[in-house]
């Protein structure tokens, strides 16, 4: 998915704190470290089980992303509340890539 986004268009940066790059793209162990590195983000895209994805919500809210999205079989609605009362639109249970093709295939 993330490989299908970049091929895209899509400015992504991965952030996980065991990968130094993920296919060529300088990864940061934080979002903080990504958006001090890069600039802010439009989306936090969570690829993490829905028991683990709360701290990523807040993540998300502390670097002004404006959605939170959690992947395919992802769900947490104290991570959606969360976000959603900073302001943050907020997508459970979907994958950016699947949608993107579906909004293109519209056009």
């Amino acid at each position: 998915m993330f490989r299908y986004l970049v091929y895209q268009g899509f400015e992504c940066v991965p952030v996980n704190p065991n990968e130094r790059s993920v296919f060529g793209i300088p990864a940061f162990p934080t979002v903080a470290e990504a958006v001090a590195a890069t600039g802010p983000f439009d989306i936090v895209d969570v690829f993490r089980r829905s028991e683990l994805v709360v701290p990523h919500a807040e993540e998300a809210v502390a670097a002004g992303a404006r959605c939170l999205w959690l992947q395919l079989g992802v769900v947490n609605w104290e991570a959606a509340r969360i976000a959603s009362a900073a302001g943050l639109a907020v997508v459970m249970d979907r994958c950016t890539a699947i949608e993107w093709r579906r909004i293109a295939a519209g056009r």
